[in-house]
Order: structure tokens, then C-alpha cells, then sequence
């Protein structure tokens, strides 16, 4: 038989005489997020190297492809973008260590630590992962913040608490639907107000949490002021 023809005396489709083919080399391992599975799966991270063939036999290369991301259970390929979105086992870390700051934060703002502040605070904390935390422990981690950086609680929210949020926040951002960022500045705000009116140095905090979550400050007015209205 004639290369190109088939059994049947027929000329072959020149899609089945040419084409293409990879072979892929893995460069990397771990767990990511699959957008296919939903879910944490593991990873291979892999190059490729195209080469053009004639019925089936590489017969010229064709230049590299890749990097590409493919999942060890669906075995689709990503670009390897997609693993810039953390594992859910990592985004409950990031949603965790966020309230537990922007909590601190807020405390430190309020000046005295007040039984209901801290007992609101305790309770956001430990529905964000942190099942031990208790009031105590806040009150404590607060005065320790304060010592350690030498500020003085109840003052506007300086330049190294600042950071300290953007730190928290500005990883979790990106990932989180506008609800569930609002949701953290309302969180901090329920604090804020469990003894009272905002201070000052709180909605100071709490325009800076706004500004980490990418929330516009007129979001952030109007959140704010919804969160003193009972519901």
C-alpha cells in the first residue's frame, strides 16, 4: 500500500497524513485549585515540544509549548495562570488570618478593649477558623501589639498597622466576591460599635480595611453607615 492511500484504494484525508504532535515533559509538582474538578487536586507542571508528522512519525520539529498545568484527576490543561487562585486549603488560611487582623486592628483603634468589643471580636474570629480564640487572648495579643510597636491604643491607625492589613487583605482580595469583602469590613465595623459610636481612630481602621479590600470609599461611607442601623 502507498503512503497516503488507504486499504481501500482511497487517497487518505490530509488531516490523517500531517499533523502534529506533542511530548510533554513535567518540570514541576504540587496541589492547585481545579476550575474543571472544583476542588484541590494535585499537579503536574509541564513543557512541550511540537513536532510536525507524517502519518504518525515525527518528522520535524515544530518549537515549544507549554508551560501548561494539568490535573492528576480530569487530566485537563490549564494555562499556568490558574495557579494564581490559592487552594481552598489556603484560602481558609488567608479568610482566617484576615479577620484576625483587621479584629486586632479595630481593638487596638478602640483605645480601652471593651468587654462587648472584645467578646464580638472573639466570636468573628473563631466563625473565621480560629475555634480557641477567646476574649482574653485578643485583649492580651492588643496590649502586646501596642508594646511592641510603642503605639498607644485608641490612636489613628499608623503607618505600620496600615501595612499590616494591606499585608492580610491585598492577597485575599482578588479572590473573594464583592459580598464577602464587604462582609469583612462589617465585620470589623460590628466591632467597632459593641461599645459604642465609632471613634475617630476606628473609621480610620476600618477606610483602611475598605481601601486593602478594594472597596471605593463611598462603599465604605455607606457600609459603614448601615451597619449602625439594627436590623
Amino acid at each position: 500500500m502507498l503512503p497516503g492511500w488507504g486499504r481501500n484504494g482511497r487517497a487518505l484525508p490530509v488531516s490523517r497524513i500531517l499533523g502534529t504532535r506533542t511530548a510533554w515533559t513535567t518540570v514541576g509538582d504540587g496541589e492547585f485549585f481545579c476550575p474543571g474538578c472544583g476542588g484541590d487536586r494535585n499537579f503536574q507542571r509541564l513543557t512541550g515540544r511540537r513536532r510536525f508528522t507524517c502519518l504518525g512519525v515525527p518528522v520535524l520539529p515544530r518549537g515549544e509549548t507549554g508551560p501548561v498545568v494539568e490535573c492528576a484527576a480530569c487530566g485537563h490543561h490549564y494555562g499556568a495562570d490558574v495557579l494564581d487562585h490559592p487552594t481552598t486549603t489556603r484560602f481558609s488560611a488567608m479568610l482566617r488570618d484576615a479577620v484576625h487582623t483587621v479584629a486586632l486592628a479595630v481593638l487596638a483603634a478602640d483605645g480601652h478593649c471593651a468587654r462587648t468589643s472584645l467578646e464580638t471580636a472573639a466570636s468573628a474570629v473563631r466563625s473565621a477558623g480560629f475555634d480557641d480564640c477567646t476574649e482574653e487572648q485578643l485583649g492580651a495579643l492588643v496590649e502586646a501589639l501596642a508594646a511592641d510597636t510603642g503605639r498607644v491604643l485608641g490612636e489613628p491607625c499608623g503607618a505600620s498597622l496600615a501595612i499590616e492589613l494591606h499585608e492580610a487583605l491585598d492577597p485575599l482580595a482578588p479572590h473573594l466576591a464583592p459580598t464577602g469583602r464587604e462582609a469583612i469590613l462589617l465585620q470589623g465595623a460590628r466591632i467597632a460599635l459593641a461599645d459604642g459610636p465609632y471613634t475617630p481612630a476606628e473609621r480610620e481602621v476600618l477606610a483602611t480595611v475598605g481601601a486593602a479590600l478594594t472597596i471605593c470609599s463611598d462603599d465604605v461611607t455607606r457600609l459603614l453607615a448601615a451597619a449602625r442601623t439594627p436590623s
